[in-house]
């Protein structure tokens, strides 16, 4: 029996930086909402970073949508990654640029790997 893609990890934060000779992640600024003078806001950059186990090998596809409301949700990053092995640890570091926020509110983000919902939680966006 194959198992399911389990979520270790899942931070929003203002970026991720790779050391290139250990391969540790330094994560940086981590946060959880988002605070605005006005409306329509854009946040220019933010960062979703996931930790992943228990992908059975082979190729897959993570996609994360968001709206206002978890019947509603648009697609805002697709992409494929490849798994070694069950036990490997995947981190994926997923960079957004510019998006907009139209109103305050309580925005749904819903993970799927391999179309398969895997985590539902919520971005705050606050007057």
């Amino acid at each position: 029996m194959q198992s399911k893609p389990q979520l270790l990890c899942w931070l929003t934060c203002d970026g991720v930086h790779l050391d290139p000779g250990s391969g540790k992640h330094t994560i940086l600024g981590v946060f959880s909402n988002i605070k605005a003078h006005h409306f329509p806001v854009t946040h220019p950059f933010m960062v979703w970073f996931m930790t992943l186990t228990d992908c059975s090998p082979g190729q897959h596809k993570m996609r994360i949508s968001m709206g206002l409301d978890s019947t509603q949700v648009q697609p805002l990053i697709e992409r494929p990654f490849e798994a070694n092995s069950p036990l490997d640890r995947i981190n994926l570091i997923n960079e957004i640029r510019n998006l907009t926020f139209p109103q305050p509110g309580d925005y749904s983000l819903i993970i799927e790997i391999d179309d398969e919902p895997i985590l539902a939680t919520n971005l705050i966006v606050s007057a």
